[in-house]
């Protein structure tokens, strides 16, 4: 079975039912776990929660992982290294990726001036290009698993 990345996960849903009880608890109700999970899953399109639970991901599927191996482009540059940081963003089709090169990559366009980096934070989509560009229309990174 494949998930889209809006499909929320069973995570997600218990985190909306324990909020769900914050929230009537602040205003004076009583509201046990188990009838805060069958309205969330309710107002999720859900028969009940047992439905809900079947048809849901236990987590968010992301395509990298924290410690894969990488490859790719960074400002025109080839690179491989480590993936050491991921982090899904709220629109649930983007990621902050942070990648440590094996070698450090030059990121300057001309030669009569050198700056290297070996640790850079990009934001991708979900096929691994980021949406901010170079002057020359390119991605700033195209990341791929090695």
């Amino acid at each position: 079975m494949s998930f889209s990345l809006d499909t929320p996960s069973a995570q997600t849903l218990k985190s909306e039912a324990k909020a769900l009880r914050i929230e009537r608890a602040a205003l004076g109700e009583t509201l046990s776990h188990g009838a805060a999970l069958e309205q969330v899953a309710r107002a999720h399109g859900y028969r009940d929660w047992n439905t809900a639970r079947a048809a849901l991901p236990e987590r968010v599927a992301v395509p990298l992982q924290v410690g894969q191996r990488v490859k790719g482009l960074y400002l025109d540059q080839p690179f491989t290294g480590m993936l050491i940081g991921v982090q899904l963003l709220s629109d649930m089709a983007h990621y902050t990726v942070t990648v440590n090169f094996d070698t450090p990559v030059n990121v300057t366009p001309n030669l009569s001036f050198a700056a290297y980096r070996q640790r850079v934070v990009s934001t991708i989509d979900i096929h691994g290009f980021s949406s901010a560009l170079r002057g020359n229309g390119n991605p700033q990174m195209i990341l791929r698993r090695a």
